[in-house]
C-alpha cells in the first residue's frame, strides 16, 4: 500500500542573524514535510518576500534593525492571509507578546524552545491553531485571572463556549457563523457577550483564553 504523502509546510525564516537563520534552515531542511522558502534579515524584507514567496508559515524574530517583527507580521497578516506568523524571540515581555499577538501572529514562542517544540509549533500552526510558549501563556493567563474573579466559563452560554472555541480556531465570524449555521451578525452579538463577561479587550485574549482552558469550539450532538 502507498502511504499519503504529506504537504509540504514551506516556512520563511526572518531573523538579522545569519547564524540563527542558518541553524534553524539546517534544523529544520531534515525533516520531510518542512521546505525552506527563504530567508530575511529584516521586516521590510521579509513583507517582501512573503508577498512573492507565498508560503505556509514565517518564523519571525521581533528586534530586528529598520522595520521590526511586529510590524512585519501586521503587514503580512494582513497582505497575505493564507500566511501564518509564529514570532520566534528572546524576549518574554508585555511589550512584545501582546503586540505581536495583536497584529497577527498566531504563536509566539521564545528562542529556548527544543527542536522538537519547534516542529510542533510549525505543525499546530500550519492546521490553523495557535501556539504559545508554555511561559508566554503562563503570563498571560496569570494577566487574565487577575482581571476575573470566578471562572469565566461559568458565565457563558452552551453556545458562547461554541463560539470561543472556534475563535481560538482562528476562525472570522464569517467562517463561525458558516459553522455554526447562525448569522454573522448572531456571531457578533455573541463574541460581545464574551467579551464582555470574561472582561476581555479583544479576539486575541478570548482565542487565548480557550486555548488555555481547553475549550475547542467541538460540536456534539447537533
Amino acid at each position: 500500500m502507498t502511504g499519503t504523502l504529506q504537504p509540504l509546510i514551506r516556512v520563511l525564516l526572518v531573523d538579522d542573524h545569519s547564524v540563527v537563520r542558518q541553524g534553524l534552515r539546517s534544523f529544520l531542511e531534515l525533516l520531510g514535510d518542512i521546505q525552506i522558502a527563504g530567508e530575511a534579515s529584516g521586516g521590510a524584507e521579509a513583507v517582501d518576500l512573503a508577498i512573492e514567496l507565498s508560503p505556509d508559515i514565517v518564523l519571525m524574530d521581533l528586534v530586528m534593525p529598520g522595520m521590526n517583527g511586529i510590524e512585519a507580521t501586521q503587514q503580512i497578516c494582513a497582505r497575505c492571509p493564507t500566511t501564518k506568523v509564529i514570532a520566534l524571540t528572546s524576549f518574554l515581555a508585555d511589550e512584545q507578546i501582546y503586540p505581536a499577538l495583536a497584529a497577527g501572529a498566531s504563536g509566539y514562542l521564545l528562542k529556548d524552545v527544543t527542536p522538537g517544540e519547534l516542529v510542533k509549533a510549525i505543525r499546530t500552526v500550519y492546521q490553523g491553531k495557535a501556539e504559545l510558549h508554555p511561559e508566554v501563556a503562563k503570563r498571560i493567563i496569570l494577566g487574565l485571572q487577575g482581571q476575573n474573579s470566578e471562572p469565566g466559563e461559568q458565565k457563558l452560554t452552551p453556545r458562547e463556549l461554541e463560539v470561543l472555541g472556534l475563535i481560538s480556531q482562528g476562525l472570522s465570524n464569517q467562517e463561525i457563523a458558516d459553522r455554526l449555521i447562525i448569522s454573522p451578525k448572531t456571531v457578533k452579538v455573541h463574541v460581545g457577550n464574551i467579551l464582555s463577561k470574561l472582561n476581555l479587550t479583544d479576539r486575541t485574549q478570548a482565542a487565548i483564553y480557550a486555548l488555555h482552558n481547553r475549550i475547542s469550539g467541538d460540536i456534539s450532538g447537533t
